[in-house]
């Protein structure tokens, strides 16, 4: 319930809505506006590509060799965006912040960027979609990318004063996710409001169970 609600001061009540698909509480990182289905992937990891391996110290020596290393991540970075972009993949969706270059390199690539989503919130978008977190370093750089989902829109959403994202995703299940606005005049009004409708969908959730039993 937490993830499939938001609540949003200021507004009269009548202003509350159910909206199709989900609503991430953050704004885009990147935005490429995109018309029709796109593809998107699901990551968990830092994309910007590291210059040794955990637990091995790497020495820089000089500002050549400095300057050197930027321009390697640089072009990883490149080659990965190159990659998705081949791979018609519109939608970058990350559970950790993104290093600038990775940012930079989407956008110029027409990739939209959402970071920093909670791992309930990848938790639902994996139960949604039925994909799993894409990997991309230690990989076969030329097999097509199969963990991508599609979604049938990803747009910019103001609640308020604040910028959110609404995607809205193909479902391999029954399960067809709808997002609950909740407004009020104070943020006070807006918890009673959600902890009354969850306790209502925690009510028909037993009934259906005792029926079903």
């Amino acid at each position: 319930f937490a993830e499939l609600h938001a609540a949003v001061a200021g507004l009269p009540v009548a202003s509350s809505r159910v909206l199709p698909g989900l609503i991430l509480r953050r704004d885009f990182a990147a935005y490429c506006p995109a018309e029709g289905d796109l593809r998107a992937v699901l990551v968990t990891q830092p994309l910007r590509a590291a210059l040794s391996a955990p637990g091995v110290e790497f020495a820089v020596e000089s500002e050549r060799q400095y300057q050197a290393s930027l321009h390697w991540i640089a072009r990883r970075a490149e080659a990965l965006m190159k990659r998705l972009q081949s791979n018609n993949v519109k939608l970058l969706l990350s559970s950790t912040k993104q290093d600038e270059v990775v940012i930079s390199y989407a956008q110029l690539h027409g990739v939209s960027v959402v970071e920093c989503l909670s791992s309930e919130e990848v938790a639902l978008i994996c139960e949604i979609t039925g994909v799993s977190p894409y990997a991309p370093f230690g990989d076969n750089t030329h097999r097509e990318i199969t963990e991508t989902a599609v979604a049938t829109f990803c747009r910019p959403l103001l609640l308020g004063s604040q910028r959110c994202v609404h995607v809205g995703f193909t479902s391999v299940c029954a399960f067809q996710p709808h997002c609950l606005i909740l407004c009020g005049p104070v943020q006070g009004v807006n918890e009673q409001h959600a902890a009354a409708l969850q306790g209502a969908f925690i009510m028909l959730q037993q009934l259906f169970k005792t029926v079903d039993q």
